[in-house]
């Protein structure tokens, strides 16, 4: 969970998020900051907030490069750590360096010979090998192997999947109340693209049906009696909510109604995505559905499957938590002498775990102290 004021940094994660789920994706790097429109084999892809001319860093005079280093463990095999970092020119969409490595295995790109290095477990000597021209694209996004690297090409095609594998949620009404299409649907788009669709899917599944409806009955436990979709003329369909003897379509409930209806459904969705970012979790939504909402994506961050990323301003949220969420709950902080942003769980900020003991944490966040404390 993510909290700070306005413009600290808060979304910035967020976008460095969809930055390497376009790489994953196989996107060069002026699709990934720019957008790319849908094909015939692959959706839209919206660029990220600002587009390539708002990517770098403002105040950076000395270097014209973004670095986004990361790490983590490979599905089924969590002994096994790696680590990925890549560096790029945004406004001329330019691969500078990108390096991966697992154990004692790693490759490295070097945009300035445009060559190719990689070693392997048992060969102590690097090989390279020079690229026939520019790369444009990623090479963790891309589909080419390395000679004699095959656990390197292993992790390097599971570490792609892993970042491709990212959902974001934030939905807008225009898209909710729409109507979804005939294929199935086994995913929310991002805006909230397909989503009665999405439920339709749901409904399919009885368990997970009753499932869905007692989180919705949780918004709203005195009227929502039944959930589901209305047909349209051509095999499309509109979400619906049953209150007692009536039906309600999409465009005749409330935003906040839409937007918790739509939230939950992700959490049924029947392809979960490895990491999901969700902006501003309680926008539109009354502080006792917020708190049913929270404990949903609690209940997802908790599985081995998921990791929830989520940004929120809502004191409320932050009262509900208990103490150890104060280690991945993180304040987003801007330095006004040099414009940067830091990231710290409330843990490492100063005395928070003193002062958190005589004071809400709710009241903390809205009398600016955490900000304060730095």
């Amino acid at each position: 969970l993510f909290i700070g004021t306005n413009a600290s940094g808060k979304s910035n994660f967020l976008e460095a998020l969809r930055v390497l789920q376009g790489i994953g994706n196989g996107f060069t790097i002026g699709e990934i900051l720019g957008g790319k429109p849908r094909t015939a084999t692959t959706g839209a892809w919206t660029g990220i907030r600002g587009g390539s001319r708002y990517a770098l860093f403002t105040c950076a005079e000395d270097t014209d490069e973004v670095t986004i280093e990361i790490y983590g463990k490979l599905p089924g095999l969590p002994e096994r750590n790696w680590e990925y970092q890549i560096s790029f020119a945004p406004e001329c969409g330019e691969l500078r360096e990108e390096e991966l490595s697992v154990e004692s295995e790693w490759y490295l790109y070097s945009g300035s010979s445009k060559s190719i290095s990689w070693c392997g477990e048992r060969d102590d000597k690097a090989m390279e090998s020079q690229l026939p021209s520019p790369a444009v694209v990623p090479l963790l996004g891309t589909h080419r192997p390395f000679p004699e690297c095959r656990h390197l090409n292993e992790c390097r095609f599971a570490v792609r999947g892993m970042l491709a594998n990212t959902q974001r949620v934030d939905v807008s009404r225009r898209m909710l109340e729409g109507y979804s299409e005939a294929p199935p649907v086994q995913r929310l788009g991002e805006r909230g693209e397909d989503f009665a669709g999405l439920v339709r899917e749901i409904c399919k599944d009885e368990k997970k049906k009753d499932a869905y409806l007692s989180w919705l009955q949780e918004l709203l436990p005195e009227q929502v009696s039944g959930v589901g979709t209305l047909s349209g003329a051509v095999g499309d369909c509109l979400f619906m909510l049953r209150e007692n003897s009536g039906e309600f379509a999409a465009p005749a409930l409330s935003e906040g109604t839409l937007r918790f209806a739509a939230m939950a459904a992700t959490f049924f969705q029947p392809e979960l995505p490895n990491i999901m970012s969700i902006e501003e979790i309680e926008g539109g939504i009354h502080p006792s559905s917020l708190r049913v909402l929270v404990e949903l994506v609690m209940r997802l961050a908790e599985s081995d499957d998921t990791q929830v990323f989520a940004t929120t301003y809502s004191p409320t949220v932050l009262e509900w938590l208990d103490h150890f969420d104060n280690g991945t709950t993180f304040l987003c902080h801007r330095h006004e002498a040099t414009g940067e942003s830091t990231i710290r769980p409330l843990t490492e900020v100063p005395h928070f775990n003193e002062v958190v003991q005589k004071s809400r944490i709710g009241d903390l966040l809205v009398e600016g102290w955490l900000e304060a404390a730095l």
